[in-house]
């Protein structure tokens, strides 16, 4: 036993040893993400860099980090190695986008294979596949609405974490771009009396006012928080499992590293006004004064938000950065 251990220390010390076992950890333990974009603010944060846990949902089938290179072949059909749990409502998940099956996105489960969904105007109603006696036991009354013959839970999850929002960086929201790209959305344009706080827009001749669609088997409805603000399920369709990769683990590190020019303007995307308006204070945003005290404050860390597990963070009331 000594003499195994002696040359499994020697071995771990090499070069090549180290090289096996850092793979070995990012093929089937954890890997590094950053987070690009705003479609999960202010749940993650651009510039979050986070270690997500590959086995949260099975073993992945692994894959050479940044070129994206699978090491072995997809024996099962299902994109893992080993089956696992399936995710779960709630769940913030990191998945490779069904449009190109290559792209790392990281985004909120909101509904799996068997429920429906409607989505209108800062709304997200859910019809849960346990059916209207689920409903009624799991959600008040006043968070419940009948629709199509059914029962509705609206907005399910924004009570819970504080991070979920509408709140658009750009003129609009996220209703009025699926109309706009009527062609490209994955739900159901149609017209339904009665819906709370939706809005009717006639398109073609023809009146819409709320988007619907129900999820295949196996499959899961992801949405960013920053919902007028995420492209994801509604725009390129459900996940399947073989694209699901692991659940974010814990914020290693937190940067700000956006300039004036793109949370100011969104040149390169990122518009991000909150921030601006909380280092530039009373500040005209767009003066020459907030673009140099921005410029003072680009690349700082956000120490407060290092070494933080995610799933601790969610239920945190966010701060407006």
């Amino acid at each position: 036993m000594r003499s195994f251990l002696r040359r499994l220390y020697r071995f771990s010390s090499s070069w090549t040893g180290t090289i096996i076992i850092v793979l070995l950890l990012i093929f089937f333990v954890a890997q590094s993400f950053v987070i690009p974009s705003g479609s999960m603010k202010r749940t993650l944060l651009i510039g979050d860099f986070l270690f997500a846990k590959k086995f949260s949902y099975g073993i992945p089938i692994p894959e050479i980090p940044w070129i994206g290179l699978k090491v072995l072949p997809d024996f099962r059909g299902d994109g893992h190695l080993i089956d696992g749990p399936r995710p779960q409502r709630e769940d913030i998940v990191i998945f490779y986008v069904p449009k190109d099956r290559k792209t790392h996105f990281v985004k909120r489960c909101v509904a799996v294979g068997g429920d429906e969904l409607l989505y209108y105007d800062k709304h997200l109603l859910i019809h849960f596949h346990e059916g209207d006696d689920y409903i009624r036991s799991h959600y008040p009354p006043k968070k419940i609405v009948r629709a199509m013959g059914k029962l509705w839970v609206v907005n399910p999850y924004r009570d819970k974490y504080p991070g979920i929002q509408y709140k658009p960086e750009y003129p609009g929201n996220s209703f009025l771009m699926m109309l706009y790209r009527l062609d490209e959305v994955d739900m159901k344009p149609l017209f339904l009396p009665g819906l709370p706080g939706a809005r009717t827009v006639t398109v073609a001749g023809v009146p819409v006012n709320a988007f619907y669609k129900k999820v295949e088997p196996d499959h899961y409805y992801m949405i960013g928080d920053n919902r007028d603000n995420s492209e994801d399920s509604r725009f390129w369709g459900s996940v399947p499992y073989s694209l699901i990769i692991g659940k974010p683990w814990v914020i290693y590190f937190s940067l700000e590293y956006r300039s004036y020019d793109r949370v100011m303007y969104g040149k390169g995307g990122g518009r991000d006004h909150q921030a601006l308006r909380k280092v530039c204070k009373t500040l005209p945003l767009d003066s020459q004064a907030c673009r140099e005290a921005w410029n003072r404050h680009r690349f700082s860390v956000r120490w407060d938000r290092v070494g933080r597990n995610v799933e601790h963070f969610q239920y945190e009331v966010p701060r407006d950065d």
